[in-house]
């Protein structure tokens, strides 16, 4: 029987990867208060929209009116992360790479939330 080299080798890769990715620093969360200076400060697109989906729960909150917990709740947060890919490419096609005015801000972050948490029939 051969010794599966191409096997024992990519096996090795995977494990490598695995063992750097634990021991990378990982990224500080970014603060709603980072997006106040634009015009000074811009940020990354990519940036604005990781910031975006780390508001999934609050978003569900109050679109279904229910608490952290409720089924109904939890859902609407499987649902959204589920729509995170789709929602990233519409972004990524409509917007420029760096947000630099509180106008593009806020039309980025209200359309990525109407992608990840669509609020159809809601009246308010």
């Amino acid at each position: 029987m051969k010794f599966p080299k191409v096997t024992v080798l990519l096996v090795s890769a995977a494990l490598l990867f695995v063992l750097w990715e634990q021991t990378r620093d990982k990224p500080t969360p970014v603060e709603a208060t980072r997006f106040a200076d634009l015009a000074s400060r811009p940020v990354e697109r990519s940036v604005a929209m990781d910031w975006v989906v780390t508001q999934i729960p609050t978003l569900c909150e109050d679109s279904t009116g229910q608490r952290r917990g409720a089924d109904v709740h939890s859902e609407c947060v499987i649902e959204s992360e589920t729509r995170t890919s789709a929602c990233r490419r519409a972004i990524y096609d409509r917007f420029p790479s760096v947000i630099a005015s509180e106008d593009v801000f806020r039309d980025l972050s209200i359309t990525a939330m109407n992608c990840l948490v669509p609020r159809s029939g809601v009246v308010e």
